[in-house]
């Protein structure tokens, strides 16, 4: 069995890390034991087959991680898949909270890797959910009803900026903030814009 190919432009994140050296340490050498490519993408070490990205390591307050980029297609038998939030749909990570956990699932960890190296070979896709499939809030919904034109220019935005839309005031717990989201974003909605589009 080959190794994979270590990237010495990556080796100052490892160096400069604080919190996690150890933990990043052994997680580097398992998954370049599965014969992955090593990469630096979004600012993290990221392992690649073929180009396609399979698993990334990254770190946290809490805990540190290996994240498969495609995570959901796996069948988990360990139950040690972790979706980040409710919004994540094809990413799941597996947590560490110290070097031991590691070294105790390292057999494991190999095995949820082989996986997903199989996953890209077959060239699975994750299903993604349309924006269709999100609940506008009601409160969204009572303002399309007020204001028609406002329909309009949110079903006219890219599904992403509407979806980023609905997350946002969904988030809210209670309805008079909902409301109160969607009142300060009327005009970015009308002049066709996202969230964050000055």
């Amino acid at each position: 069995m080959t190794r994979g190919i270590r990237n010495p432009k990556i080796d100052p994140f490892f160096r400069k890390a604080d919190k996690w050296k150890e933990e990043f340490a052994k997680l580097r050498e398992i998954v370049l034991d599965c014969e992955l490519v090593e990469d630096f993408k979004w600012m993290h070490p990221c392992y690649t087959y073929e180009g396609k990205n399979v698993v990334l390591i990254h770190g946290f307050k809490e805990y540190c991680a290996l994240l498969f980029h495609k995570g959901a297609l796996l069948k988990d038998p360990h139950g040690i898949l972790i979706q980040q939030t409710e919004n994540v749909q094809a990413a799941r990570q597996i947590r560490f909270a110290n070097a031991e956990e590691i070294d105790e699932m390292q057999l494991i960890i190999k095995s949820y890797i082989d996986e997903a190296i199989e996953v890209e070979k077959a060239g699975l896709q994750v299903e993604m959910k349309k924006h269709s499939d999100y609940a506008i809030p009601e409160e969204l919904d009572n303002k399309f009803a007020e204001i028609p034109e406002l329909r309009s220019a949110f079903e006219a935005l890219t599904p992403g900026r509407q979806r980023a839309y609905i997350f946002y005031i969904s988030q809210a717990k209670q309805s008079k903030t909902r409301e109160s989201r969607i009142e300060k974003y009327i005009p970015h909605i009308l002049a066709g814009k996202g969230m964050d589009d000055e």
